[in-house]
């Protein structure tokens, strides 16, 4: 067991999503010294090994994922948050585009409660007050965590932000979310179908397919950069 830090950022993912994680790592890399800790969901054994031999990683979680129809990896990232070798941790997505130092989330988390940034495209369009899972501050195990990790374990429909919203409701959400400034996490949807975008914004989330297609575009331009 690793020993405890005062601060990690944790990320996750399986053979799916791996081939976002050196990307990720990249651009965290470059503007942030807290170490990360990597949620292993079944990745392959050779980003197993990159992940492990990288000088930011600081451990790895091997995370026992079950295989069926309901295995999705993203139900088991709350499983992970609550084992983070951290006092305060801070969940990232790979699918995260990190273009600054996000350190201050931290000056964000409050005890009890999950830090979060509001769900801007999903209020517009469901009318209601919804938080985006792609980025959570926590301080130790809040008990909202530990109530996600359980309902995502016995009811994983859809995705585990759904699974968040599915047991909180107005009063609930005030006792137990922080709301994180949006700049910690700026959705693509925000940009690419609302108007909204901020000079100032230090993550970048490239949600869905859309994102993914972006993603991989952004790897391109960084690969004939870093070959020039």
């Amino acid at each position: 067991m690793p020993k405890i830090k005062e601060k990690l950022v944790i990320t996750g993912c399986d053979t799916n999503t791996e081939w976002q994680l050196p990307w990720f790592i990249e651009n965290y890399s470059k503007y942030n010294t807290i170490s990360l800790c990597v949620a292993d969901f079944g990745m392959s054994e050779s980003m197993l090994k990159f992940v492990d031999n990288h000088p930011y990683v600081y451990c790895i979680m091997h995370m026992q994922k079950e295989e069926s129809e309901n295995s999705k990896a993203w139900f088991y990232k709350p499983i992970a948050m609550s084992n983070v070798p951290a006092k305060k941790g801070v969940w990232l997505d790979t699918d995260c585009q990190v273009l600054g130092n996000i350190e201050g989330i931290f000056n964000h988390i409050e005890k009890n409660k999950l830090s979060m940034a509001v769900d801007r495209p999903w209020l517009l369009r469901r009318k209601e007050e919804w938080h985006n899972s792609g980025v959570v501050g926590f301080e130790g195990k809040p008990e909202i965590l530990t109530q996600w990790a359980k309902e995502c374990k016995n009811n994983p429909v859809v995705g585990d932000q759904e699974v968040l919203h599915s047991i909180l409701n107005p009063i609930t959400k005030m006792t137990y979310i922080k709301e994180l400034p949006n700049i910690y996490n700026w959705l693509r949807l925000q940009i690419e179908n609302d108007g909204e975008d901020s000079k100032d914004k230090k993550i970048m989330h490239w949600t869905g397919q859309k994102g993914n297609d972006r993603i991989r575009g952004l790897m391109k331009i960084q690969e004939v950069i870093s070959n020039a």
